[in-house]
Formats: C-alpha cells, structure tokens, sequence
C-alpha cells in the first residue's frame, strides 16, 4: 500500500483512547486483539475517527465480540458502508480466549477497551482488559493520589 503523504493520516499509532477505563474499572488482565473489519471501518480509522469510551467484550458462543464500538463512516463511501456501532469480532489465540471466558463467568468481571492503535505492521489492534468495577470510595482515593503527585510535582519543581 502506498503511504500517504497527508498528515492526519494514521499508518500506525494510536487511534483511540478510553481514559475511564483505568478510572471505572480495577484491570487485572490486559491482551492485545485484532479486529475484524471491513475495508472503510479501516479507512476511517486511518482519519482518527473512532470513540471506544464505552466500549464493552460480549461472548457468543465460544467467541467474543467488542460491542457498542463506535467507528464514523467513512466520508468517501461510495455505494457500500459500514453501520457506525456494529459487534466487531476479536481474533485472539484459542488459549486467550478460553480464559477470558472462564475470567468472564465470574461476577463482576468486564471486558472492557482500553485503548485503539495500529502497530508496527500497520494492523488495526485493540488493548482490551479483564477488570472489576471499582466503588466510589476507590474512585475518591484515586483522585486525591493523582491530586498528590501533581502537588508534590509542582513542589519539587519550586
């Protein structure tokens, strides 16, 4: 494929980020997925055009899909286009799967997206998470830790 020389083209990196998963969620486990797309769900992730904020894993069968994920259409369609949020399916090895299946069926696991990037290959890839929902108090003493190393940041510059 020929590289493009426009600059919000994305050949690899990162294309989406969920920040609240580390926030909401208390990972435990993280793998690395490729997706199953079609050909402009890829385009329009090369233009940046992706949310997986809430983003979630679903099991069918013994297979799982990331769902509520959301991909723009991709302006240049032509005649055939994508639905924006659709079931993706997530290649993994037979193995990965398996456990997180078995991580899955205990109570209060998620499966959440943590962040969207092409690698190194130029591969769409997506970093997903086992982890358990944190409670409000959780929430509260991670705000005031990051609210410390900011202080204490700002002092040991002074």
């Amino acid at each position: 494929m020929a590289k493009s020389k426009r600059s919000d083209f994305i050949s690899t990196g990162l294309v989406a980020q969920n920040r609240r998963a580390h926030f909401d969620y208390l990972i435990n486990e993280k793998f690395v997925a490729g997706l199953e797309l079609t050909g402009t769900e890829v385009k329009s992730l090369r233009l940046g055009h992706a949310n997986i904020t809430d983003a979630f894993g679903i099991i069918k069968g013994e297979e799982l899909f990331m769902s509520n994920m959301f991909i723009a259409e991709y302006a240049n369609k032509g005649y055939s286009s994508h639905p924006e949020k659709r079931e993706r399916k997530l290649l993994l090895k037979k193995k990965e799967i398996i456990d997180i299946i078995n991580s899955l069926s205990r109570k209060g696991t998620t499966l959440v997206a943590i962040r969207l990037f092409f690698d190194d290959h130029g591969r769409a890839k997506l970093e997903i998470g086992l982890g358990t929902g944190k409670k409000n108090y959780d929430k509260r003493e991670a705000i005031k830790d990051r609210d410390w190393k900011i202080q204490k940041a700002r002092l040991m510059a002074n």
